[in-house]
């Protein structure tokens, strides 16, 4: 860290900045953002801190851009630190102190190419959401009506094309209009999903780092999109350790000691990534059932089946998917590929 730091607080139209230098304020300053970017460019080297929070990402990348140490904070370490009411200047001074603290957890942050592939990744996901609600939708308002279709996509999509086709079903020609342009929609969302997976594996391609990750098992492309996201977003502040990771993820039991004694949990409900825990484990579950059928055939997969016998299959999901994070932690920081044994 230099000598010189710098707590900015960010807003959509104005950003406060506090300058340090050693432990004493210099300025606390309001700027636009047109001024606050001419500062950074023009400025000696320095450590900012940002609260992460929207837009925190790109002002990170123009950070680093023009030669600064950069770092995000959390929101609840910077609201444990600040003292008297919440203003923005008060907001922009408990920052800058984050970085005096010792020990502190920062936030990892994404560069451009993380940033792009997470934003087609939130698209999708809200696509997902909006299909099933969509298709759940229009199943009970038909079930009101004692009209049955069937729960999968593609039953869903025939039902209603016999229903609006069948004269005989007692409907006003306004609600069949009105559930025809509800089919359309959920096609149109189905549509969009299917782009979205070609533009996920189209960008897995372009990114040697991202590809590789496709070689662990029960890794697709949703998988190793978010790996690489929530791994290698950083080079210049990556976790510690791949326990690290993992435990950040939400994969490592829950730990409660005191006075010496150590009590190990299960994995805890709260978790940083819940939606990239649950696909993990869920892709471990799918090797899982991969021993069930077929038997272990590597090393890896007779370890998995001893845990199997001794503790049941979800929890050797949950090792796997933990084994998983730090296997794949240890390939982007030591640029190495993976070989199964």
């Amino acid at each position: 860290m230099y000598r010189t730091k710098v707590g900015v607080d960010l807003a959509k139209n104005i950003i406060q900045v506090c300058t340090l230098n050693g432990k004493k304020v210099t300025s606390n300053v309001e700027m636009s953002v047109d001024e606050f970017s001419a500062w950074l460019a023009k400025s000696n080297p320095l450590t900012v801190a940002f609260e992460a929070c929207s837009t925190s990402n790109y002002w990170y990348q123009q950070a680093i851009k023009a030669g600064h140490d950069a770092r995000l904070i959390s929101a609840k370490l910077v609201k444990a630190v600040r003292q008297n009411q919440k203003t923005d200047k008060n907001d922009a001074l408990a920052i800058a102190q984050t970085l005096f603290l010792p020990e502190v957890s920062f936030i990892n942050g994404k560069g451009i190419e993380q940033q792009q592939l997470q934003s087609i990744q939130r698209l999708r996901e809200l696509a997902i959401k909006s299909q099933n609600a969509s298709q759940k939708q229009i199943v009970s308002l038909l079930l009101e009506l004692n009209i049955r279709l069937p729960n999968t996509q593609g039953g869903i999509l025939r039902g209603l094309e016999g229903v609006l086709e069948d004269g005989e079903i007692n409907l006003s020609d306004t609600f069949r209009a009105t559930l025809s342009v509800a089919k359309v929609q959920l096609e149109n969302m189905i549509s969009a999903i299917r782009e979205y997976d070609k533009y996920l594996e189209q960008s897995i391609q372009l990114l040697p780092d991202c590809k590789k990750l496709l070689k662990l098992e029960g890794v697709g492309p949703v998988n190793a999109v978010n790996l690489y996201i929530a791994l290698g977003a950083n080079q210049s502040q990556p976790f510690k350790s791949g326990k690290n990771a993992s435990a950040c993820i939400g994969l490592t039991p829950i730990q409660h000691s005191s006075g010496g004694k150590e009590v190990m949990g299960t994995i805890g409900k709260y978790c940083k990534n819940g939606s990239l825990r649950s696909q993990l484990i869920t892709g471990a579950m799918s090797v899982v059932i991969k021993v069930i059928k077929y038997g272990a055939k590597t090393k890896k997969e007779l370890w998995l089946q001893g845990l199997m016998q001794r503790r049941g299959n979800r929890c050797a999901a949950v090792a796997l998917a933990n084994k998983t994070v730090r296997t794949a932690y240890s390939m982007l920081q030591n640029n190495t590929e993976y070989h199964a044994a």
